[in-house]
Order: C-alpha cells, then structure tokens, then sequence
C-alpha cells in the first residue's frame, strides 16, 4: 500500500470540505460529460472525476506534463497540477505456495487541464459532442437484478433482509429530480446485496444504518453522484451544513483511504446499475 498517495488524495478532498465544498455534490457538466483524457479519450474514475470537477475548468479534456510536451506544448508558467490515481496490477509470489498473485497498487501521477496549457499542436479532435443523459426512471427501469421497491413509506431506506428499497411517494418531494435523488442512494445500498456484489458493508452490517458517516453510506453518496451525472441531475437536495462537514472531515482524518476505497466501491456499483464493465486499472495516464 502506498499510504502516501492515499494522503495526498484525502488531504485534496479534506481542504475542499474545509472549504464548505463537498466534491460529490458538484454536479457534472451535463454538456460536456465526465473530466477525460484528451489523448487517450478516456473517461477518468472512482475518486478522479470527484478531483477534477473541483478544479472549476470548463473543458473536460486534461492531459499530463508528458503528454502536453508530446504535443508540441507546455503547461502555462505557474499552472498547478491536479492529483488524480489509478490502479496498478502489481504481480508478487506466494511464499507459501510460489504462486504468482496480482495485487492492485494505488498510483499517483498528476494532469492538467487544456486551459493550464499553451502551443499544443498535433492536438487530437476535441470530443466536443453534447453529453447524453439517460432518463432517470430509465436508469431504474433497466436496473439489473433490482431490489423491490416499496412506495408509501415515511422515510426512504434499504432493508438487505428483504431486500426492500422503502421510499415515500413522489409527490412527497420537492422535485422529480430530488425523488431520483434520493432513490439512486437506497439502490447503490441495495448493490451490496449478497446476490450482487457482496458488499462487506452491507453483508456484515457494521455499523450500517446507524452512523451516518461510515464508509458504506459514502459509497452510496458518491454512487448516487454517479448516476446523478449519468441521469443529468444538476440539482440535488444536498446537505451542506457545518455538522455534515465536520462529520466527514473527522471520518476523513482518521482513516487515510476511505474516500479513495469508498469512490471505488462507489464506481463498482455504479456501473452495475447502469449495466456496465469496465477495467479496474486505468490507462488515462499513459
């Protein structure tokens, strides 16, 4: 485990919140899409998305030093670089049965927008197409393997007993997009099902249900970002006071790698959802 890249990642995102900034609630840019690689086009992941819409550029397109030099370009005098991760398949050898195992290793390496760089030339085609957005009752609809849900309840929950999703009807809520909102985050619950990705947060059930800042509610946080972004959902009912904050801050603190694990887990289930398979490790950084 490289702890160090690990901290660095939680500092980013501790520094946001101590702002008054909380990174899964940014919305993304539903024209643009996703923050990707200008050169490889692909989209970034888990945590990296989080990282890079705090920046505050309007092109999704980023680049690494490397790549910008490659270019014919520079980075602009000054331009501070934004930290993103990604996974590395690291092969080790038993020592008790010899075997050869593959072990992800977290990596750092650093990129910068577009706009941070200047003479780029042998620029590939900027991917300027609009961002499609999938109906949020879609995205429900086509759920695979999906959890019953319940409407007419009080409160919205998940019961991984019954595998129940409990949610109060819609025109409880303030807006068709808080209700989907509020349901994306019971169904990433429902994700750790045993009969879907066997979730230890939810199979085990520490503490689930009764803190609000441990790490499985913030899996089903980011996850509900996700498909928010997916679903074009600018506007979510969030909250952001001084507690909520504090209480992430000090989950943060004391634990290293909760946000990087936790916006991994988050992805996972976010592409089950949507019906999606991806690689674990991504190449974004070449």
């Amino acid at each position: 485990m490289n702890i160090k890249s690990y901290e660095r990642i939680t500092e980013r995102i501790t520094d946001l919140l101590s702002q008054g900034t909380v990174p899964w609630h940014k919305p993304w840019q539903v024209k643009t899409g996703l923050p990707r690689n200008l050169v490889s086009k692909k989209a970034y992941r888990g945590i990296n998305p989080f990282l890079l819409l705090a920046m505050g550029y309007e092109s999704p397109h980023w680049l690494t030093f490397r790549q910008a030099i490659q270019l014919g370009g520079s980075v602009k005098k000054g331009e501070k670089a934004c930290p993103v991760v990604f996974w590395k398949q690291m092969e080790v050898t038993d020592k008790e049965s010899g075997e050869l195992e593959k072990i992800p290793l977290l990596r750092l390496y650093f990129v910068f927008n577009v706009a941070q760089c200047e003479g780029l030339r042998n620029m590939p085609a900027e991917d300027n197409s609009s961002f499609v957005a999938t109906e949020a009752a879609e995205i429900v609809a086509k759920m695979p393997q999906p959890p019953k849900i319940k409407h007419g309840m009080s409160h919205a929950y998940y019961t991984p007993v019954n595998d129940i999703v409990g949610m109060p009807e819609p025109k409880r809520f303030d807006t068709e997009d808080a209700y989907h909102a509020t349901l994306f985050h019971e169904l990433m619950h429902s994700t750790g099902h045993e009969k879907r990705l066997k979730r230890q947060s939810i199979t085990e059930r520490n503490g689930y249900g009764s803190d609000p800042y441990c790490k499985e509610e913030l899996v089903a946080e980011l996850g509900s970002a996700f498909l928010c972004g997916q679903a074009g959902i600018v506007e979510r009912t969030i909250d952001s006071s001084a507690a909520y904050l504090e209480g992430w801050l000090k989950q943060l603190k004391q634990d290293k790698t909760l946000i990087v694990y936790a916006a991994a887990q988050a992805q996972k289930a976010a592409d089950f959802i949507l019906g999606r398979t991806f690689q674990e490790s991504e190449a974004a950084h070449d």
